[in-house]
Parts: structure tokens; C-alpha cells; sequence
């Protein structure tokens, strides 16, 4: 059984290897200006699988990777960093990234449609991308745009400017606003909104929660959001084209969008042809560890914890309190903890049984079999990782779509949730034990280990079978729904509601007024009292 699902997935493999000639690698303009580090893990293993397959790949990029000598077919281009985490902790007033777990939702959302149009114009203002837009032989230059679909949706005037088609690469999973990209309608009753910590399965409140956040986020989008990315577009392209598309046009026109995310760690819900998951194709087949990490795990004789808060919350910033119910619980633990932990030299009360490091191999470390709970804020990358390696986690959200992440594994079986804010040492002992010494949370991820690694073709191989399938049929419109080119009022039928009210109400309207007309002709007009001298 097992020889025939290897040989099934090599054939597919083969497969996706003949839609690509080798002899002629594709010429494509990787356009990604966000300057958050954690975004790039998905966008460098496309970057470099591209690079390794023959592709000509021109990279614009605040990360370089020219230190990798990726050979003759990579070019990069350089810009400066927009300075998003200074922007971002001054639009929710904190002073660091681990107190946006105090921020609400809306402010959140509010703040990321203000870097987004902020972002794009530092960008474009670079001598790097100014070039580009100014270029004279852009006719021919480039077979694809790739784009990511965050909050840099100006970049794709790339696309227009060189008239090539555009893939756009979602970091963060599924958002409620594909639906007007894509030219479908998500169901708010069941389809969460991406900042709320809810399933798919929600109460009458998170329901109303659910409609208010996703109808708030649309109108901002709508009125707010798209109107100052236009306004980029306008004050760059103004007087070098004879028509500025809007944001709207550009997405009307993406080939397809590439979707952070795969089953069970996203909830079904309605997709279109041109909505393509790639979740977990950064992770790769585990490395040896260092002697150090790899004599401390195999040394873990009751086991070992995890714990990392990812590449943007700092362990470094927690504050004491939190700090020392962290040491408290874990030095009073028989298994042994590997703490990503930004300075080494704290905290100075130790314990024995815990390692810190600056920089921990992730993924190497949660494929050894001694690691029996990863210790996670909920970032989508780090969950994907435990969950193809089969590891139950302890999330503690912080922020942005971590909440709903961590939601989605806790309802799986396979996770556990503290409130960062509110969670005290008894809590965390006691969540530790259970994920520990309950055999059923182990049960369910390895379920959801094999759920996340079944597929028809890897993740990798998804992905390049749809750039070059995007490219071979020159933007592939036959994949857009007609859905992303009608106005507003007939893609939520709206018009078709006002006809139906108008033919049931008129009717009854008419036959309303026509009674009170006869009930006034039959009625007995008063008798007039006459005064008498």
C-alpha cells in the first residue's frame, strides 16, 4: 500500500516536471515589498525552487540572498526597509510586539490598512523600483508577476506596466476579503474572520461578532483602504500613463492566489478554480542537529518541551512577572525544555533542565521523536511545522491570526489555548501535564499529521505546476470567476432583491392605498353641529 501512494506521488511529480521545459526556463518578476521577516520563509523556498528548476528569477526584496550564490538565474534587487514594526507600535500605541496581545481586533485591522498604502509609497519611491517603472524595453521582459497579497496590492501595476499575468501569494492563509477577489461569496456564519479567535462552528454571539468584524473590515477596505491605494497608484503613475488602473482592476486581473494554508488547519469553505493551497511548502526533510541540541534531546529520558514565540515577539520582552511564572513552571518539570530565547545571558535564575538559544533549527528540532509538546504563539508557519511533524502544542496567542489558528487546532484535539494576558503558573503546569500525560492529544495531531501530509502532489510541486500552468496558458483566464467583474449590487444580488421586494410590495402598497381610498368614498362624512342664536 505504501510502495503504491510513493509511486502514485512520483508520477505526479513527473507529471508537474513535464509542464516545465527545462530548455527554456520562464522569466519572472518576484515583487515583494513587506519587509516582515517571517513573511519571507514561504517567499524565499518559492524563490529558490524556481532558481533550482531553471526559471529566470529577477527578486525584489528587502531580504537578500545573494550570500546563497544562487547562480546565473537569479538577480535581485534590493530596496530599503519600510520601518513596519515602529509604524505598527505607534498606530496601537505599545511599546512592543508581545503588548499587541492588549490591542482589539478593530484597531488591529485598522492598523494594517494604514501600513499597507504607507508601505507601498516608501517602496515605490526607492530608486530601485522607479527604475523599473521607468524602464523602456519592458515589452517581452517578463513571462510572470508574483506578487504577495497582504498589504502591498499597488505592486501589482508590475503586472500592467509589463502586461504580464500575475500569481499572488497569500502568507497568512484564507481572509474574508478573497471572496470579492475571487468572485465568490464566504459565508459569514460559517467562515471565520481571520483576527477572531473562532471556528467554524459558532455561537449566536461570535456569529454576530463574526458579521460585524467581516462587514467592518469590508467597508474600510471599500471606503478607506482601496481609495489611499489609489491614491499611491495616482501619484506615481499619474503623469506616466494615460489611465491609472485602480487597485480593484489590478486584482480583477490575478491569474490565481496562492493560499498559506491546507487541511485541517483551515476550515472548509468555498473556493474557486483560481485558489490554489500550498500550505507547508517551506518545510523541508529534517537536517542533523547541532551536537549541542542533538546531546540535550536525546538526553530528554522523560522528554522535551518546545517553546518558541516566533521571529516578531521577542522573549526578551516579557515582562518579569511572566518571566519568572515561565522558570517556576519549567524548572519544576521532569522533562527537559529548549527555550528560543533572543538573549542568552538571562534570565540568570536558570534551571537545570532548560536550554536557551538565540536561534534554534525549528523544524529539525520538532522531527525528534523526544519533542512531546511545542510551546507556540500561533503563527502560521510554526503550526504547520508541528503538525507535519506530529508534535500537540501550547499556543499563546498574541496576535493578528494567531488567535483563529490556534482556535482551529484546539477544536482539532491536537492543541491547547492560554490567555497571554490572564494565564498563571498553575495554568500552564496543568495545560503542560495534560498535553503531556493525555495520550488523546497526541492521537489527534498524528491524525492531523497525516491529513497535512496526504496530498495528491507536495505542496512545492502544487506551486510550480500552477506558475508554469499560469504561464503556459498565458494568464489562464478560463480559472477567474466572471464574479470579480460585476458591480457590487449584482454580486450580492441586490438588484435582484430590490426587483422581488418591488413586485411583492407594490402590489400590496397599491391595494393598501386603494382601500383607504374606499374606505374614505363609503365611510359617512360627520354630521356639522349648527350653532343656534
Amino acid at each position: 500500500m505504501k510502495f503504491k501512494n510513493v509511486l502514485q506521488k512520483l508520477l505526479l511529480s513527473l507529471v508537474a516536471l513535464h509542464q516545465l521545459d527545462l530548455g527554456e526556463g520562464a522569466r519572472i518578476l518576484a515583487a515583494f515589498i513587506f519587509p516582515a521577516t517571517s513573511r519571507f520563509v514561504i517567499i524565499n523556498a518559492i524563490i529558490r525552487e524556481l532558481v533550482k528548476r531553471g526559471h529566470e528569477v529577477t527578486f525584489i526584496t528587502p531580504h537578500s540572498l545573494a550570500k546563497e550564490n544562487l547562480g546565473p538565474n537569479y538577480k535581485e534587487i534590493v530596496i530599503g526597509w519600510y520601518p513596519s514594526w515602529n509604524r505598527m507600535k505607534e498606530l496601537t500605541n505599545t511599546n512592543t510586539v508581545i503588548e499587541m496581545a492588549e490591542v482589539n481586533k478593530l484597531t488591529f485591522s485598522r492598523m494594517v490598512h494604514v501600513i499597507g498604502p504607507e508601505s507601498t509609497d516608501f517602496a515605490f519611491q526607492t530608486p530601485e523600483l522607479q527604475a523599473l517603472f521607468n524602464a523602456k524595453d519592458k515589452e517581452g521582459k517578463y513571462d510572470l508577476l508574483l506578487v504577495e497579497q497582504f498589504v502591498n496590492e499597488g505592486a501589482l501595476i508590475l503586472g500592467h506596466l509589463y502586461q504580464i499575468p500575475a500569481i499572488t501569494i497569500s502568507t497568512f492563509g484564507y481572509a474574508n476579503y478573497f471572496s470579492q477577489i475571487v468572485g465568490i461569496i464566504y459565508p459569514w456564519s460559517y467562515v471565520p474572520y481571520l483576527y477572531m479567535p473562532y471556528s467554524d462552528r459558532m455561537s449566536l454571539w461570535e456569529r454576530i461578532g463574526n458579521v460585524f468584524m467581516s462587514s467592518a473590515d469590508d467597508l474600510l477596505r471599500r471606503y478607506s483602504y482601496y481609495p489611499e491605494q489609489d491614491a499611491v497608484l495616482q501619484k506615481h503613475f499619474s503623469k506616466k500613463l494615460d489611465r491609472v488602473p485602480t487597485i480593484k482592476e489590478l486584482e480583477a486581473n490575478v491569474s490565481a492566489i496562492f493560499i498559506n494554508s491546507y487541511m485541517p488547519l483551515a476550515s472548509p469553505r468555498p473556493l474557486s478554480y483560481n485558489m490554489i493551497p500550498v500550505g507547508g511548502l517551506h518545510i523541508k526533510e529534517p537536517k542533523a542537529l547541532p551536537e549541542n541540541l542533538q546531546k540535550f534531546l536525546d538526553g530528554a529520558t522523560h522528554g522535551a518541551i518546545y517553546f518558541s514565540l516566533g521571529s516578531q515577539v521577542r522573549n526578551a520582552d516579557l515582562p518579569p512577572e511572566k518571566l519568572q511564572i515561565l522558570l517556576d513552571v519549567f524548572g519544576s518539570l521532569k522533562q527537559r525544555v529548549l527555550w528560543k530565547f533572543e538573549d542568552e545571558n538571562l534570565p540568570p535564575n536558570l534551571p537545570a533542565n532548560v536550554k536557551i538559544q538565540a536561534w534554534m533549527p525549528q523544524t529539525d528540532i520538532l522531527a525528534h521523536p523526544n519533542v512531546k509538546v511545542y510551546i507556540a504563539h500561533g503563527g502560521l508557519f510554526g503550526l504547520q511545522e508541528g503538525v507535519h511533524y506530529g508534535v500537540p502544542i501550547l499556543g499563546i496567542p498574541i496576535f493578528g491570526d494567531q488567535y483563529s489558528n490556534l482556535k482551529r487546532g484546539e477544536k482539532s484535539g491536537f492543541a491547547l489555548v492560554l490567555d497571554y494576558k490572564t494565564f498563571t503558573a498553575d495554568e500552564l503546569r496543568s495545560s503542560l501535564r495534560e498535553l503531556l500525560e493525555n495520550p488523546k492529544y497526541r492521537d489527534n495531531m498524528k491524525k492531523a499529521s497525516k491529513i497535512i501530509r496526504d496530498r495528491p502532489l507536495g505542496a512545492m510541486d502544487t506551486a510550480m505546476y500552477w506558475i508554469d500552468y499560469v504561464i503556459e496558458h498565458r494568464g489562464a483566464p478560463h480559472l477567474v470567476s466572471v464574479g470579480v467583474e460585476l458591480p457590487w449590487y449584482q454580486f450580492y444580488l441586490l438588484d435582484v432583491i430590490g426587483l422581488v421586494l418591488a413586485v411583492v410590495l407594490l402590489p400590496v402598497l397599491a391595494f393598501c392605498v386603494l382601500l383607504r381610498k374606499l374606505f374614505k368614498k363609503t365611510s359617512p362624512s360627520p354630521k356639522r353641529k349648527v350653532n343656534k342664536n
